[in-house]
């Protein structure tokens, strides 16, 4: 849209809209235009429009950290790397995701100079309030991991107080188990890790 189009002047109290025009309209985001509004707020791609993420509450923080302390402890037994937002995953062209947790296996690690991964093998997504949020999180990201080839995903939902894994078989997943509180929830492919969900969740 060129600058002459722009006849809208925000008002006090307003958003800004004259910033708005700045940027691409959605469905024209290419991976350049992401990678620079990146930089100051945690977004994702998804066929050339931009998903504003939503901030992080303190229990979504707690079970984070609680999670990524209790991964990185059992891959020391496989090797690899575990890693957490905010950091975004390039899965395939013009789709780009932000995994709350993740764990790349050594032989897909990427090179010392990338400055992004494009290969993970385990997604983990804490589910935040909200509709779109829950959508998000057990569909949309579910179809794109499968596709992506993440050979397991992992939702931890904190408002249901359960954890869905899922295992790929060839391009979709299937359920390994729906963990509950009083169960340990297992991984196929870091047999060595294993959450106890009711410790998980007992963080107050």
């Amino acid at each position: 849209m060129s600058d002459a189009s722009i006849n809208l002047t925000s008002k006090v109290g307003e958003p800004t809209w004259e910033a708005a025009y700045l940027l691409p309209t959605q469905g024209q985001w290419t991976e350049e235009d992401f990678f620079k509004f990146h930089t100051n707020r945690m977004a994702e791609l998804v066929d050339g429009s931009l998903e504003v993420l939503p901030m992080p509450t303190l229990k979504h923080q707690q079970l984070l950290k609680w999670l990524f302390k209790d991964l990185e402890l059992a891959v020391e037994r496989h090797g690899g790397l575990v890693l957490f937002a905010p950091l975004p995953v390039r899965l395939s062209a013009g789709r780009i995701r932000e995994p709350d947790l993740l764990y790349i296996a050594n032989e897909h690690l990427p090179a010392a100079d990338a400055e992004y991964p494009t290969r993970i093998d385990l997604a983990v997504e804490i589910v935040s309030e909200g509709v779109d949020a829950h959508r998000r999180d057990y569909e949309e990201k579910r179809a794109d991991y499968a596709k992506a080839g993440v050979a397991e995903y992992w939702i931890v939902d904190p408002h249901e107080m359960h954890v869905i894994v899922l295992t790929l078989d060839n391009s979709s997943y299937q359920e390994l188990g729906v963990f509950k509180p009083g169960q340990i929830a297992t991984s196929k492919l870091l047999p060595a890790w294993s959450v106890d969900v009711q410790q998980l969740f007992n963080l107050e």
